[in-house]
């Protein structure tokens, strides 16, 4: 059986008239916009999650109805510095599930999705650490779509304010704000057919995004190097 969707390139054919079909366009990727708040990078090996949320899109949309944004408690004392995500505090996450509790629902709504994060690798590297068994089938990076001409700011916050979506952010998370997961998530799944719009128009196939914004699991999750997130 082969695999969904084909590698950037790949043509696809119809075996009844043997003839090259189109790509199918990237609303069909099974998609979840993902981000996570964390201890900070500088704990490397030992960095902890401290909050986590997924949201699906169907059909290139975000599905609210399907979010799932969760705290997780460390199990250690939450360092001190300007890293750590606006209330995410020792009293708030001391009663927070563990991960071995969130593991299982994490699994559920990850394996076999392409997960859409803002420097994906970050986020990937870290939830890759704190539970391998999350296999999802690919990762794709706004980060990477929004492009890197110009000076302008790449920060999640930058672009979402540049596109015009804090509004809608605001009434799909009505008690979020930016640096915590479910605002992050939600910007990003926002901002992902917006980018995806400006640069292909109204539809696109998704080798064409896999080519652009696709990360490489494997790299991604065994890296050395890492890059602490901006919050600014």
């Amino acid at each position: 059986m082969s695999a969904w969707p084909p590698a950037p390139g790949t043509k696809t054919t119809d075996l009844s008239r043997g003839q090259a079909m189109p790509e199918r366009p990237w609303t069909d990727l099974p998609l979840v916009a993902l981000d996570l708040e964390g201890t900070g990078a500088q704990d490397r090996e030992t960095e902890a999650i401290l909050e986590i949320a997924v949201v699906p899109l169907v059909h290139g949309a975000l599905d609210m109805t399907g979010a799932f944004a969760t705290l997780i408690n460390p199990s250690r004392p939450v360092p001190r510095g300007a890293w750590i995500s606006p209330g995410l505090t020792d009293a708030v996450l001391r009663h927070a599930p563990m991960p071995s509790t969130v593991g299982p629902e994490l699994a559920e709504r990850i394996d076999g999705r392409w997960i859409v994060g803002h420097n994906v690798d970050v986020d990937w590297r870290l939830l890759h650490r704190r539970f391998p068994a999350i296999r999802p089938s690919g990762l794709l990076d706004t980060m990477r779509l929004a492009g890197g001409g110009g000076r302008a700011s790449r920060s999640l916050t930058a672009l979402v304010e540049r596109h015009g979506l804090t509004e809608e952010i605001a009434r799909l998370v009505p008690d979020g704000q930016p640096h915590r997961a479910l605002w992050d998530s939600v910007a990003c799944g926002l901002l992902l057919g917006v980018l995806i719009a400006d640069r292909w128009g109204c539809c696109t196939s998704s080798g064409e995004v896999r080519a652009l914004a696709e990360r490489p699991l494997n790299s991604s999750a065994s890296s050395g190097g890492f890059e602490q997130q901006t919050l600014l």
